[in-house]
């Protein structure tokens, strides 16, 4: 999966955008945040570290679990480590698990429409 594939999985829910808050500019290295429109929380943060990572928030019950079962999923990286995860696509992490990951974290930041 690249940097566009997982901008493209985010989109793929209602009501959001991509933003480059830390960057000038939309490159390859820039951070990409997906966010809700309507309360401009972010859901995922896209980013390289060592490769191709995006943060997801994730329940904190779900997140240990997860981080025993598979190597690419570790504490969030310059985040939060227990409400949120760091997602490695290239990893052992099964796509269809990313895919439902991703849609988890837009959900649990969802909260508080306007």
């Amino acid at each position: 999966m690249t940097k566009a594939d997982l901008i493209a999985q985010c989109l793929t829910h209602p009501g959001v955008y991509e933003d480059y808050p830390f960057d000038d500019i939309a490159d390859a290295h820039a951070w990409t945040v997906m966010r809700h429109i309507h309360n401009k929380k972010s859901f995922a943060l896209i980013f390289e570290r060592d490769g191709l990572c995006i943060n997801l928030k994730c329940d904190p019950i779900r997140s240990d679990h997860l981080r025993q079962m598979f190597e690419g999923i570790t504490p969030a990286y310059h985040m939060n480590k227990v409400h949120w995860i760091s997602v490695r696509p290239d990893s052992d992490v099964p796509q269809d698990l990313l895919e439902e990951l991703i849609g988890d974290s837009f959900f649990l930041t969802q909260k508080g429409k306007k």
